[in-house]
């Protein structure tokens, strides 16, 4: 619940600066990275106070990845709505999205693929919801390559995964502007000879 102060501005809660702090040291240092004294401190919350809110680490890691995914899923949906029962045109802006998205300096990639990289066994709580989160992308695409009734819809779609992750994985390494100009030259390659 939030607090209001007397001058009417709205506070955060504990459990909100918690996961407000976590967010920006998980993906900015990675989350192996991060112990829970660090965020304790940077929050400014009491050490009660986000066992209260999360019982351990793995929970906090869990609330953190599914507020990226949710997140994301709200980018695709407002880049989706922008040219609604156009699936072709869809493809297009997904891609001139993510080229904006990736150029932005505090871009560092996917934190769901960065969480996947970091928990690899298989049945971890983080690695489950990244993995959930990739398999609802590429049902997305999956969706949008039979929309526009490419030969090889599964095929695509499966191309276009890995672009979207290429882009992701390599704009902080080839230079954000290349690696996303090259991606949206690719996806318009492969979907023109999807359609061909």
């Amino acid at each position: 619940m939030r607090q209001i102060c007397l001058m009417g501005s709205v506070h955060k809660s504990a459990r909100e600066r918690i996961l407000e702090t976590a967010d920006e040291l998980f993906y900015r240092e990675g989350i192996h990275a991060v112990g829970i004294d660090t965020i304790i401190e940077k929050s400014g919350v009491a050490k009660m106070s986000l066992y209260r809110s999360f019982a351990s680490k793995d929970d906090l890691v869990s609330a953190y990845l599914q507020s990226r995914s949710q997140r994301y899923w709200q980018w695709w949906d407002g880049v989706m709505a922008r040219n609604t029962n156009e699936p072709r045109r869809q493809l297009r802006d997904l891609f001139e999205a993510i080229a904006v998205r990736a150029r932005r300096p505090e871009f560092r990639g996917c934190p769901l693929l960065k969480a996947a990289a970091e928990f690899p066994d298989e049945g971890c709580k983080a690695r489950v919801i990244a993995l959930a989160h990739k398999k609802e992308l590429r049902n997305r695409l999956l969706k949008l390559c039979r929309s526009i009734v490419a030969h090889q819809p599964g095929v695509l779609s499966n191309q276009l995964l890995m672009l979207i992750e290429g882009a992701y994985s390599t704009a902080g390494i080839l230079g954000k502007r290349d690696a996303v100009k090259a991606t949206a030259k690719a996806a318009e390659a492969l979907i023109d000879a999807a359609l061909a």
